[in-house]
């Protein structure tokens, strides 16, 4: 485990980013360490198709060449002693939840990033110790009672923690202050900056700034002229400079989206709106779950080559019903995609959320006597399907055995970003006690 200069500011914020390690792999490793642990593993979506894509994989398996993106025919061209397991994102929430319970025992200021990360201010926490003796405690008892790997980084904000613990992995502890960077990171490419995609780094190629370095010199009045109120941001990031708070999840998300990657790429529009009603019956069932209503409706559309667009539109009033939020997203695909296009991903997320009974409803003529009847249908099967699955009970456009159905697999489907489970409570089956 490396730890850097243990010297860190005594004044000041103190925040820790916990990362964990090749996280779905670590945990089939943990559950099964038999058949998977020490051994080249990757995380699939259709392993059995040989056309899925690799999830994540073990540090086994990215030794040898398998790296996360590759379908699965690659991986197993550079690895063919490779494992391939299907994923079981039940087990990974309920990992997910006993390390940030582990977190969360040493402050009450706790950031879920997604399933596999979390943010923790510490800086009211010298009860527990030093940063350091709190942060390798909880490396430890992650590793002692869930049998996961973690990077763990110690730094004054967000930006550095985060940066911190991506430079030493697996089971690392990495220190990084603001005096660091022009030692660590200024001769790195603007890239690896936390927060600055492959695109911004292009642009600012074009303007002769290669390196975090030269980006922390650049002209803030030039920078924000070419990219707005993110050029000043990517001045200060350069600069090691981050005020954002660590923010514990509330009750209420500020959206909710579920993408799917598909075996097999689509080109005609009956498929395709096949997925898209699985994704709006699946993000609209969460959103009725958390009792609130979205006005913004976005798809998100991904072609072989990985190139993503999204688009949205926002309606008059405010909506959970899946049939709405299903023919919304189909007129955005037909707008925006032509038919014969290949997808390779798609996605639905719901923005704009407000709590459903502090949301005034203003219905038409037409409606205003429907939509109460058509509310506690929906509630009833809501409730039949929270007690006897997913499947329980379907809409015909539903039915089938096609991928899209998938969707409704709480054990097979989910994703890194999904914090639903997060905020649901009594849920004991999911304890390590």
């Amino acid at each position: 485990m490396y730890v850097g200069d243990n010297a860190i500011a005594a004044k000041g914020r103190v925040i820790l980013h916990i990362d964990m390690n090749a996280f779905y792999c670590s945990v089939h490793a943990a559950e099964e360490p038999e058949k998977y642990q020490g051994k080249p593993t990757a995380v699939a979506g259709s392993v059995e198709l040989r056309k899925g894509i690799v999830v994540t994989s073990s540090y086994e398996a990215r030794a040898k060449g398998v790296r996360t993106g590759v379908t699965v025919r690659q991986a197993l061209n550079v690895c063919p002693e490779l494992i391939l397991i299907r994923p079981d994102f039940e087990i990974y929430r309920k990992y997910s939840k006993a390390f940030m319970r582990i977190a969360g025992n040493y402050t009450p200021l706790l950031e879920a990033v997604s399933i596999d990360e979390c943010y923790l201010d510490i800086t009211g926490s010298s009860q527990f110790g030093s940063p350091v003796e709190i942060a390798e405690t909880i490396a430890r008892r992650v590793k002692d009672e869930l049998s996961l790997p973690c990077s763990i980084g110690i730094a004054p904000n967000k930006l550095l923690a985060k940066m911190a613990s991506d430079m030493r992995k697996p089971n690392a502890i990495t220190i990084l202050r603001r005096r660091d960077m022009p030692r660590l990171l200024w001769d790195k490419p603007c890239q690896t900056l936390h927060g600055i995609g492959a695109r911004s780094a292009d642009k600012l190629l074009k303007l002769n700034i290669r390196t975090i370095g030269e980006l922390a010199g650049a002209d803030e009045r030039m920078l924000s002229e070419r990219f707005g109120i993110y050029g000043a941001w990517m001045k200060q990031a350069a600069n090691g400079i981050d005020d954002s708070p660590v923010q514990p999840l509330h009750e209420a998300p500020k959206s909710i989206g579920h993408t799917t990657t598909l075996p097999a790429d689509l080109t005609e529009r009956e498929q395709y709106r096949r997925v898209l009603l699985n994704l709006a019956d699946q993000t609209t069932r969460r959103l009725r779950h958390q009792r609130m209503v979205c006005t913004t409706i976005q798809i998100s559309i991904r072609d072989p080559d990985m190139r993503t667009i999204s688009r949205s539109t926002t309606v008059n009033i405010p909506t959970d019903a899946s049939d709405e939020v299903y023919r919304i997203a189909c007129k955005l695909m037909d707008a925006h995609w032509k038919e014969s296009k290949p997808v390779r991903l798609l996605g639905i997320t719901l923005q704009g959320l407000t709590s459903k009974e502090e949301t005034p409803l203003q219905l038409d003529l037409f409606s205003y006597e429907e939509k109460p009847k058509k509310d506690r249908l929906t509630t009833a099967m809501d409730s039949l399907r929270d007690k006897y699955g997913e499947n329980a009970i379907l809409t015909a456009g539903m039915l089938g055995d096609d991928p899209s159905t998938l969707i409704r697999n709480k054990k097979l489907r989910g994703t890194s970003l999904q914090k639903d489970f997060l905020r649901d409570k009594g849920d004991g089956g999911d304890d390590f006690e």
